[in-house]
């Protein structure tokens, strides 16, 4: 669940400051990212864990009213996961996790599931859940002919398994967690750059990176000639959602046979809508409205980078 505290800028180390509104809506990247893939138009089932607690039950009644399949949601004792969100006055925002519930979900779990991967085209995964269970979800995605797309996302406090790089198809990370996973200081990035650390995710195993750079749109890296794919441009409000309202468009372009540009480029107008509302799945677009942005913006562009 998140609970999410909008002020005029984010607090430094031991600042208390004012904020102007609260609010809490459900959250998590997982969910967000089902309940974004179902909003833009995909047939989407939820794999994971949440809390016996009342944030529990409004969380899969959420997902269930755009159409989620969660019976694969199961319940533990306890808490479920929240997170913490502050968002300033230009959008940018600052978010603490606490998993919950979600460190309850196990490998077991992922096996007695095993009846979610078959026929699936995409399995989209994100590291709120324990590293062996993104593992043995993205071997048996792999295992039963599924596109794999890890978000490596929150950022990882260590090096991830080779053999978890390896097991997927695309990650898709953003500037900060790009620069952890290559070893490098985080910071804004440039598309060069961006490309430099591609390069170097895809020598650790990967065999695409698609790093999101925001407002500037995303870098693919993979066999061929990097590219930018440049985002439409729009007044942010607040960026919370895009991420992973990037990754729910990928996933969908790509179940419906769009090529890996084609699809980021729906990934881009699908996260741009969002970072012009506040909150998370509720500044979600639909499909409609993702389509007719698409029809009246000029602004976009895939661009060849050779560096």
């Amino acid at each position: 669940m998140d609970l999410v505290a909008i002020s005029p800028r984010i607090p430094v180390v031991g600042e208390t400051i004012i904020g102007t509104s609260y609010f809490t809506e459900p959250g998590g990247k997982g969910a967000n990212q089902a309940y974004s893939a179902a909003r833009l138009g995909g047939a989407v089932a939820m794999l994971g864990r949440v809390g016996d607690d009342e944030f529990g039950q409004q969380m899969r009644q959420n997902l269930e009213q755009v159409g989620c399949d969660t019976k694969g949601l199961g319940v533990e004792a306890g808490v479920s996961g929240v997170a913490l969100i502050f968002v300033d006055e230009k959008g940018q925002n600052s978010i603490i996790v606490v998993p919950g519930a979600n460190n309850a979900f196990t490998t077991q779990h992922v096996a007695a599931d095993g009846q979610y991967f078959a026929g699936a085209k995409v399995v989209l995964l994100q590291l709120e859940n324990p590293i062996p269970t993104v593992l043995a979800a993205a071997q048996a995605a792999r295992k039963a002919g599924a596109r794999v797309i890890l978000d490596p996302a929150p950022a990882p406090s260590t090096v991830l398994p080779k053999e978890l790089i390896q097991s997927v198809d695309i990650l898709t990370p953003n500037e900060t967690e790009a620069a952890i996973l290559a070893g490098m200081p985080p910071g804004n990035l440039e598309p060069a750059q961006a490309v430099t650390i591609g390069r170097k995710l895809l020598g650790m195993g990967a065999t695409t990176a698609i790093m999101k750079l925001g407002s500037q749109g995303c870098v693919i890296v993979g066999s061929g000639d990097p590219v930018l794919i440049v985002a439409p441009k729009v007044k942010a409000m607040d960026t919370t959602a895009a991420g992973d309202v990037f990754n729910a468009g990928l996933s969908v372009a790509l179940s419906e046979g769009l090529d890996l540009p084609a699809a980021c480029r729906f990934a881009n107008y699908a996260a741009a809508l969002s970072v012009t509302r506040l909150g998370a799945q509720a500044a979600v677009p639909n499909r409609a409205e993702v389509d007719e942005f698409m029809k009246i913006s000029q602004s976009d562009a895939v661009v060849t980078l050779v560096v």
